[in-house]
């Protein structure tokens, strides 16, 4: 079976609204989130990281030569954690997206980046594609873990 071609955030978007208005609530709930990246030897990299939803893309704007700009250029591979907040809310449960990230180097996508977010200049600009998006959340007695994967429908998994 060949594996499903990742999507951006719109194609996401349309193929799960429900669901994507979720994550992105989530992800809109705070400023700072987690990026898992690949170091240079294989191992994981943790960060924190703002994300925007800008023109139908999820996008990972970073400082220039940082250390996951570098990781993400040399392996594209990335995971995505909402920022949990206290732990009180958890408002729309937990959320993760994964996928790789493609550098924009596109001098009018990066001005129109920057027009919305006024990143430091310079910058690396990353657009994502996704090849997974997971909700866990708490439904009465149940533990509930939503999974979508490009071409897929929906996976509902509940745990008592």
């Amino acid at each position: 079976m060949t594996p499903a071609i990742p999507v951006n955030w719109a194609g996401f978007a349309t193929a799960e609204p429900v669901l994507a208005r979720t994550v992105e609530a989530r992800f809109g709930a705070y400023t700072h989130h987690v990026l898992a990246t690949l170091r240079k030897d294989g191992s994981p990299r943790t960060t924190g990281l703002e994300v925007r939803f800008v023109g139908g893309e999820l996008w990972l704007g970073m400082m220039a030569d940082s250390l996951k700009a570098l990781d993400l250029r040399r392996d594209p591979r990335f995971t995505l954690q909402a920022n949990p907040g206290d732990g009180t809310g958890m408002g729309g449960g937990d959320v993760r997206v994964s996928g790789r990230a493609a550098e924009v180097d596109s001098p009018e996508a990066k001005a129109g980046y920057a027009k919305e977010v006024e990143p430091p200049e310079p910058f690396h600009l990353f657009r994502t594609e996704l090849t997974e998006v997971v909700r866990t959340h708490v439904d009465d007695a149940y533990l509930v873990v939503e999974v979508w994967q490009p071409g897929k429908p929906l996976r509902t998994l509940r745990r008592t």
